[in-house]
């Protein structure tokens, strides 16, 4: 199965019946994202943590006893 990342236009081979193809397929508004794309983001992200103007968006945690 060839994929097209979305944010640098790579075409890359899939494995037809992997995980991943199967979810694309199943589901056609996941996007894909290339490994190089996928870590250049990672590595972007853990340099903005560092940073004190890096805030998570976390979801509350409701309370435990309901």
């Amino acid at each position: 199965m060839r994929v097209k990342c979305v944010l640098c236009d790579a075409v890359n081979k899939v494995d037809s019946f992997s995980l991943l193809a199967k979810k694309l397929r199943k589901r056609r508004v996941q996007t894909y994202i290339c490994t190089e794309c996928s870590e250049r983001i990672k590595e972007k992200t853990l340099e903005r943590r560092k940073n004190d103007n890096f805030k998570l968006y976390e979801a509350p945690e409701g309370d435990p006893h309901i």
